[in-house]
């Protein structure tokens, strides 16, 4: 069971299963590129985990990797979140 965003506009991200998107080395997957969640236009969160699945919004899919942010993130009107490239790892054992 996971909670996803609320805020007004919300929507999930579409990172390409590709070099493009994701680069892989000593089994260690990181965004290659900027991954930027739409715009806050009302409402706020807290964001403290990230995951990353299998298919876009509203359909459930399947979450493949899941894990806490190292620093939560506030979200409230006008607040955009994203990750920087490089900025999120998956380690798969």
């Amino acid at each position: 069971t996971t909670n996803e965003c609320a805020y007004t506009s919300y929507d999930r991200v579409a990172v390409a299963r590709s070099g493009a998107g994701w680069t892989v080395a000593a089994n260690v997957a990181t965004n290659f590129a900027l991954a930027q969640f739409p715009e806050c236009t009302g409402g706020s969160e807290t964001i403290t985990y990230v995951s990353i699945g299998t298919s876009s919004y509203p359909t459930a899919g399947v979450i493949l990797y899941s894990g806490a942010l190292t620093a939560s993130r506030s979200v409230s009107s006008g607040i955009q979140p994203q990750f920087a490239a490089t900025a999120l790892s998956v380690t798969e054992d």
